[in-house]
């Protein structure tokens, strides 16, 4: 049974401590569980729909605070918000907005040098009277650096110190003894993401700046990878001319390893190309491979590519046409390069 400040849990339950337990303890239905799950949800959703009716003036006040930062954006906070005040700081920085997490404690011994002026700091504190918080507010005065606080108590010293406070009080905490952080820090991670959102559109902050700071991940590689980034060049691109008989050109296919050549013009300009297909069809027709030239059986109308183009198109183009390599050539349609899907899924584009 759930009662407030009393949670009664199974007996014999292994991962339970002893302190844990009450004298009254009752096995747990599957109903039972369920029930506290879903409790928890709807008390975190009822948090999050309160919060909404606050962003308001004071939260367009905060973002032009952040916005206007000449440095970087500073956030700060203990325990259970100390590791949210670290997500806010990376959900900002990978948004466009320079910032990083300071642990209070560090600060108020040696570590607030870290903050510089030009600086914003963002300290979080649900009961606004966290004393490792507190601490920093006389630097922070010294070097006239703005302060945004969340907190929720608006009556708080930390509320009363702050150039802008943002209320994210909740009516309880998700905790049936509604004493963990639950609710709050929720509250205090979406007021947060809220926050680095807005500032992301106010920057124009696109998908291709996300991609910049996010080189190792998917979107980055499908964002900044180029096909000069990943196709073969020089020597590497099979390439014979429009006289070469089918078996030379055969012997280029086999050579390179795209399961294809370019054919090129005495000027390097595309001609065509000879693919696997090519052949197939070529020896249902029993032709002499030693006396047919290449170019009566190349292929004039082949799918290219220029080589600042991105790889996710070029990923793009063989999965729309159902084929297995690209031609890269440059503005006056010569041949610099050729690429296959092999090639992409190296690069993690497909």
């Amino acid at each position: 049974m759930i009662g407030r400040g009393r949670i009664s849990l199974p007996p014999g339950d292994a991962a339970i401590t002893p302190h844990a337990r009450t004298e009254t303890a009752q096995p747990y239905s599957d109903e039972a569980i369920v029930a506290l799950g879903a409790r928890a949800l709807r008390i975190e959703t009822a948090a999050l729909s309160a919060l909404e009716r606050r962003v308001d003036a004071r939260f367009a006040a905060a973002c032009r605070v952040l916005f206007q930062c000449a440095g970087r954006v500073v956030v700060t906070g203990i325990g259970k918000s100390g590791h949210i005040a670290g997500k806010i700081a990376a959900t900002l920085a990978s948004t466009g907005t320079p910032a990083f997490f300071l642990h209070p404690a560090e600060a108020n011994h040696g570590d607030v040098g870290m903050i510089a002026a030009g600086d914003v700091v963002v300290a979080l504190s649900y009961s606004g009277e966290t004393a490792e918080v507190l601490g920093i507010v006389p630097y922070l005065r010294r070097l006239g650096i703005p302060l945004v606080a969340l907190s929720g108590n608006p009556q708080s010293s930390l509320a009363r110190h702050a150039d802008v406070h943002l209320d994210i009080s909740v009516a309880e905490e998700a905790c049936p003894l509604n004493l963990a952080p639950t609710a709050s820090t929720t509250a205090t991670l979406a007021m947060g993401d809220a926050l680095a959102v807005a500032l992301l559109g106010m920057r124009g902050f696109t998908e291709e700046d996300f991609a910049r700071s996010h080189p190792g991940g998917s979107l980055g590689r499908r964002l900044l990878t180029r096909v000069a980034d990943v196709m073969h060049d020089g020597d590497a691109v099979p390439r014979v001319g429009a006289s070469t008989t089918v078996r030379e050109g055969l012997l280029e296919i086999t050579a390179k390893g795209l399961g294809m050549t370019t054919v090129v013009q005495s000027d390097g300009r595309l001609a065509g190309v000879f693919t696997d297909g090519d052949l197939r069809r070529a020896l249902d027709r029993r032709i002499d491979v030693h006396e047919t030239l290449i170019s009566e059986l190349m292929t004039t109308t082949c799918k290219t590519i220029r080589p600042e183009a991105l790889a996710a198109d070029a990923a793009r183009l063989i999965e729309q046409f159902r084929i297995t390599s690209l031609v890269v050539v440059d503005a006056e349609h010569r041949v610099v390069g050729a690429l296959n899907v092999h090639d992409l899924i190296r690069a993690g584009v497909m």
